[in-house]
């Protein structure tokens, strides 16, 4: 079963359900906001994808962060804030079988339908 997680105004998540829905391909969605998100799916996410690529640096959430917030980033402390501010979570969350992939964007289209499909 696929897993799809992210927030479910994200435009990003958004395309990703649509596509899912025109390929047919049977998924559950996992709102952040409304499913809730806990320390030990957070560290999956973590172990499969790695919190530098996870942790969305480019936002509007991140650059209202004080200085403090993102100063001397490790693995612990980038978990802790995305667990107070899931818009800090790069979207959507892939996952099959407990294994991760990030994002939606076309440049990696052919390698994510493989992987889906597998």
């Amino acid at each position: 079963m696929i897993t799809l997680y992210g927030i479910k105004n994200c435009d990003t998540v958004k395309k990703a359900r649509k596509w899912l829905e025109a390929e047919e391909l049977e998924h559950r969605f996992h709102d952040f906001r409304a499913d809730g998100l806990d320390a030990g799916q957070m560290a999956r996410f973590m172990d499969g994808i790695g919190y530098e690529a996870l942790l969305n640096t480019r936002g509007t959430t991140w650059r209202k962060l004080d200085d403090d917030a993102k100063a001397d980033m490790d693995a612990g402390k980038a978990a802790a804030l995305m667990l107070e501010h899931e818009a800090l979570i790069k979207r959507p969350v892939w996952e099959k079988g407990g294994d991760y992939r990030l994002g939606f964007a076309a440049k990696d289209m052919d390698a994510l339908e493989a992987w889906l499909k597998a």
